[in-house]
């Protein structure tokens, strides 16, 4: 009698894995489940850390040239949140974690500030901003008295005068704790055209508010409740590093309000942060650590025994990232994230998916897989809200954007997170480059995670919990691509074509 050969539609993610391969998110492919919900039922709240909640599952990566103060306001306004880097001096990282932490509006207005007796010599005083505020003694710290626009001064005949002679009065400010519906509807009640916020504690400046402000960020989609704690502050992390110095640099941010801190290293299962995760879960037990980057079990167990309470997931899967190119050590991010999820969870603790995001599919990959957050850079990078400015090249308004292991932002201080700062000779681990302009991420990333949502939907899952569930009970299943299967999925077959997200 001839056997009979069961036939299966793909692997649960148990045996998948196990086979000795190392997979990238666009190795592997989800099989579609069954679909009982719309897709805006899809619920994509979730931990960042055994104590921090959030409403999406995105986490913008500390590198000089993605995370400070702007990224860290409009992530955590949407219900993300932003981890500030460290390359840069502890007051410098503390001036930023401030500034972020003052605002409850999405953005950081950009304006000059000048006295009554100052005078406006040409267009450039004005810098980026088209308004320039009037205080008493010309600085933020000072009483509000005017302003002047910019179209204003350039319809002028004599333009020697005093600011004093020619400014709008400015008699009225709203405490920075207003956030942007009440500061709407103060302005509409109001009729007025603009208002600075005033920080109660200080009196400094810190915004100066416009319709026009108001008007283009509620142009943006909707998304989540925002990430705030207690005390109505938005939540931010910052990066520290795993030297003696860094006891320091973790002092000052304790007292700037660090909601949480990731030990920022790229191979993290080392003496130095097993001893800095202690140091810190007995100096500052309510602070909650981020340990990584790990990419095997062995690595997450010896965190988790450790203290940590998070794991940032990947090694060399970063898109300006060369570890595994040029020091043979890492793993592919799929493998690495559910291998690691998989141990996290017996503890209960979070992952965050560190590297290797290019799209929406990708993010939905990283989540199902055991993620419960994806860390991102390039894919945040010459964003409105990244650091740098914009320049041309070839017709193209782009941002820098480099690793944090290229030899550029190793000279700043960078590469004690390769474990290289008492080397006599620097070995980069990455690259500079420039990325396209994206436009705001208050506007793409809700955008992406709608299509994140759609994902979420086909495979049956409406929430990250249920995604992990499908997958550990081998009800959702896999396969691997091969290289004609991910160029068939991909754009194909067009002489030429324009790709549009939304």
């Amino acid at each position: 009698m001839a056997e009979v050969t069961l036939m299966e539609d793909g692997f649960p993610a148990e045996k998948l894995f196990n086979q000795g391969y190392s997979y990238t998110y666009d190795d592997v492919i989800f099989l579609p489940h069954y679909i009982d919900f719309p897709a805006d039922s899809v619920n994509l709240s979730t931990k960042l850390t055994r104590n921090i909640s959030l409403s999406l599952p995105c986490v913008s990566s500390p590198m000089d040239t993605v995370t400070e103060s702007s990224m860290a306001i409009a992530m955590a306004s949407i219900g993300a949140i932003s981890i500030l880097h460290s390359n840069n001096s502890p007051s410098d990282q503390l001036a930023l974690l401030r500034s972020a932490k003052s605002r409850r509006i999405p953005f950081i207005s950009d304006f000059e500030v000048k006295s009554p007796s100052d005078s406006i010599d040409s267009e450039s005083d004005f810098g980026s901003s088209r308004i320039i505020l009037v205080t008493e003694s010309g600085n933020r710290r000072s009483r509000v008295l005017g302003y002047v626009l910019k179209s204003d001064w350039a319809n002028l005949k004599n333009k020697d005068c005093r600011v004093c002679d020619f400014m709008s009065k400015l008699d009225f400010s709203v405490p920075s704790s207003h956030n942007l519906d009440q500061i709407v509807g103060f302005l509409s009640g109001k009729g007025y055209e603009l208002v600075p916020t005033v920080s109660e504690s200080d009196g400094e400046v810190i915004d100066l508010v416009t319709i026009e402000d108001v008007e283009r960020i509620r142009g943006f989609p909707k998304m989540g409740l925002p990430s705030v704690g207690p005390k109505g502050e938005f939540i931010v992390g910052a990066s520290i590093g795993t030297r003696e110095s860094d006891k320091e640099r973790l002092e000052y941010l304790v007292k700037g309000g660090a909601d949480v801190v990731v030990l920022d290293s790229s191979q993290g299962n080392s003496i130095y942060q097993l001893d800095m995760i202690k140091y810190i879960k007995r100096r500052y037990p309510e602070l909650d650590v981020v340990g990584g980057n790990v990419v095997t079990m062995n690595q997450a167990q010896n965190l988790i025994r450790a203290g940590v309470d998070g794991l940032r997931v990947g090694m060399g899967s970063g898109s300006i990232c060369t570890t595994q190119e040029v020091c043979a050590v890492g793993r592919g991010q799929a493998t690495a994230v559910y291998k690691v999820a998989s141990i996290a969870s017996e503890s209960g603790v979070p992952v965050i998916a560190d590297g290797g995001i290019s799209n929406s599919g990708h993010i939905v990959k990283a989540l199902v897989l055991g993620a419960s957050t994806v860390m991102m850079g390039s894919f945040l990078a010459g964003s409105t809200e990244a650091p740098g400015v914009y320049e041309y090249r070839d017709g193209r308004q782009v941002k820098k954007y480099r690793g944090m292991g290229s030899l550029e932002a190793m000279t700043k201080g960078s590469d004690a997170r390769y474990l290289g700062d008492t080397a006599k000779l620097k070995i980069a681990q990455g690259v500079e480059g420039v990325v396209a302009d994206k436009g705001s991420v208050l506007k793409f990333l809700p955008y992406t995670m709608q299509a994140v949502k759609q994902g979420f939907q086909d495979l049956g899952a409406s929430s990250l919990q249920s995604a992990h569930d499908l997958l550990r009970s081998g009800t959702l299943r896999l396969e691997v691509r091969s290289g004609a299967a991910q160029v068939e999925g991909g754009v194909h077959g067009l002489l030429s074509y324009e790709k549009k997200p939304f």
